[in-house]
């Protein structure tokens, strides 16, 4: 009992294939983004891009 037919499965495919990509390509993105907006912890010294890479 097929619902799907081909062209519908490919299209899922091409979504889910895009969507990883997508979650992959932006999780560190993200995280460091959520990281620099809520700022340093209390009694560190601030964040900074440079300070990310030298550390």
């Amino acid at each position: 009992m097929n619902v799907l037919g081909p062209e519908a499965k490919q299209r899922i495919s091409t979504l889910v294939s895009g969507l990883r990509v997508a979650v992959q390509w932006g999780f560190i993105p993200t995280v460091l983004y959520l990281g620099f907006k809520k700022g340093a912890d209390e009694g560190q010294p601030p964040l900074s891009l440079l300070s990310l890479l030298w550390q």
